[in-house]
């Protein structure tokens, strides 16, 4: 398996270990992955389910957990917000501030689909690459790409199934499996794709871009920041890091993002900070206290609004230092 395929493999592990996908719904995912059902039988050999009713492969249908007190001295928060989406910046497609839209552009042999979202009226804005989480295009993802428009950018949501269709193309169960099996440096060719169509846009000041993307988008993030020395400015959301060697193709200035609870992915910050130092790269991170994987996500049973918020402030900040 590849970079991506063992991330993907071993979340949807970790999601039937803590009863969010049955054990039926977990093997279905993960051979789609890896392509073997005997490959994803052998993974959740070694996973015991852990849920609140005791029972093996229980689906948790958990709301939303309550706003948490930040205890980590690197994260500051503002005002503590209600436990909602709109407490720190969910943005409407019909807010008359923002022109959004579903575009096709070129990509390397193929056409390729985004969601664009800019300030509307006249003028130039920098830009800000987003990628989406291992279930694709989703409104989510699109909300984000209006958030980033609203604060004064061009922003891209690239569409990583375009080739399958797009996203809207595919069942959900469909998607993980589909981006499993596209190769990592594929991911990297359709954003740098991107970047190249809104060089040619007259709303786009593509020399200043920057780039965010979440979960399994952090890791692409990452990535790309690894391939595309013009990125000026990177936004890692608990993403897997890129393989240790390529670390000296990063220039962007690189602000991750982690959750404390989330140690499948809190395991690799040591080797990836070493190294980031050691190249003397511009690299911050921040662990939220109390925060899980997908915290930022407000329409997932692990988003945290406080989290959420201060995390949103600081992706702000970065971008205004260096984009």
């Amino acid at each position: 398996m590849n970079d991506f395929q063992r991330y993907l493999a071993d979340e949807f592990a970790e999601d039937y270990q803590e009863g969010r996908l049955s054990r039926r719904q977990a093997l279905k995912l993960i051979a789609s992955v890896t392509g073997s059902l005997v490959m994803a039988n052998s993974i959740l050999a070694a996973c015991a389910p852990v849920n609140p009713t005791g029972t093996a492969g229980a689906v948790r249908t958990d709301a939303s957990p309550s706003p948490t007190t930040l205890a980590n001295a690197s994260a500051t928060p503002g005002d503590t917000p209600e436990n909602t989406p709109a407490a720190y910046g969910t943005v409407g497609p019909d807010d008359p501030a923002v022109q959004a839209e579903m575009i096709e552009f070129p990509g390397e042999g193929a056409t390729l689909q985004g969601y664009l979202a800019r300030p509307k009226g006249e003028g130039t804005a920098p830009v800000i690459l987003v990628c989406h989480e291992n279930r694709g295009l989703t409104e989510h993802i699109k909300d984000v790409a209006r958030r980033l428009a609203k604060a004064g950018y061009v922003a891209l949501a690239v569409d990583l199934l375009s080739r399958q269709g797009g996203t809207a193309a595919l069942s959900p169960d469909q998607v993980p499996g589909a981006l499993g099996n596209t190769p990592p440096d594929q991911f990297v060719q359709d954003f740098k794709s991107g970047w190249r169509y809104l060089q040619r846009q007259p709303f786009a000041q593509s020399e200043r871009v920057g780039m965010v993307g979440f979960c399994f988008g952090g890791g692409v993030t990452w990535r790309v920041a690894t391939r595309m020395p013009e990125l000026k400015a990177a936004v890692p959301f608990y993403g897997p890091h890129p393989p240790i060697e390529d670390v000296p193709g990063i220039n962007a200035a690189v602000l991750a993002i982690y959750g404390e609870l989330d140690q499948r992915i809190n395991q690799g910050i040591p080797a990836i900070e070493e190294a980031m130092r050691k190249d003397n790269k511009i690299f911050e991170k921040v662990i939220y206290p109390n925060a899980d994987h997908a915290f930022h996500n407000d329409t997932g049973t692990r988003y945290n609004a406080e989290a959420a918020r201060d995390a949103w402030k600081r992706t702000l900040e970065w971008f205004a230092k260096y984009v």
